[in-house]
């Protein structure tokens, strides 16, 4: 029996990680990706240019994925943005860019695939949040990114109400300082071995969808940072 997922930011550094070791596990992935970047998967078997900051886009790449795969059992959302600012140095525009690449991209989905999962009772959410949204002592320096990422962990809080009495899930992962060439190009002089790599967080992820013991957990993944 066919295994589908889908993960959004497929190309990025993360996303890379997390299509390979579904792919490796046997799962069909469905890899969506930024439009107009010329991005590609090799390890996908089917990519879709989809803006899932966009609530028509994810609607109707909601309708297609009815109309050619059967069930969905699993559904990554790794699309994000960082940013950095103070209360003083953010601006509504700030806040706004912020929501829109953290929350938005993860909220259309869920309004768009929750329908799908609670028809086959089953499936499971994959979101990403942050350190800084748990800690809030962390987030004076990050205040736009801690907060739409806060959004995110909320969304996945109220997903698991609504779905308590089902088998779908919904699961958080909150890496601390990711080892991406990206992070370590901004911060030379860190000792990366102490960061969370890519494939630990794919690892985590494949583990969540495949436990059914595990119900609506949050995975914080901070390495030794």
């Amino acid at each position: 029996m066919t295994r589908n997922i889908i993960i959004t930011g497929a190309a990025g550094n993360l996303g890379s990680a997390v299509v390979g070791k579904f792919k490796r596990e046997g799962y069909k992935v469905i890899a969506l990706l930024n439009p107009g970047m010329d991005e590609e998967v090799e390890d996908a078997d089917d990519s879709y240019e989809v803006d899932v900051t966009n609530e028509e886009a994810v609607a109707e790449f909601v309708r297609e994925y009815q109309l050619q795969y059967q069930d969905l059992d699993a559904l990554a959302m790794l699309v994000g943005g960082f940013g950095t600012g103070t209360i003083e140095e953010t601006s509504q525009e700030d806040l706004e860019k912020m929501i829109q690449l953290n929350f938005f991209s993860a909220f259309h989905l869920v309004k768009g695939f929750l329908p799908v999962m609670k028809k086959q009772n089953k499936g499971t959410f994959l979101f990403v949040g942050a350190r800084p949204a748990l800690q809030l002592e962390d987030a004076s320096w990050a205040v736009a990114y801690a907060m739409s990422k806060g959004m995110v962990m909320n969304l996945a809080e109220i997903v698991a109400g609504l779905t308590k009495e089902t088998s779908i899930r919904s699961h958080v992962f909150v890496p601390s300082i990711i080892d991406t060439p990206p992070n370590r190009e901004s911060m030379p002089d860190s000792d990366f071995s102490k960061w969370v790599r890519p494939e630990e967080i794919a690892e985590a992820m494949h583990y969540a969808v495949n436990n059914s013991a595990l119900r609506n957990m949050t995975f914080k993944l901070y390495g030794e940072v």
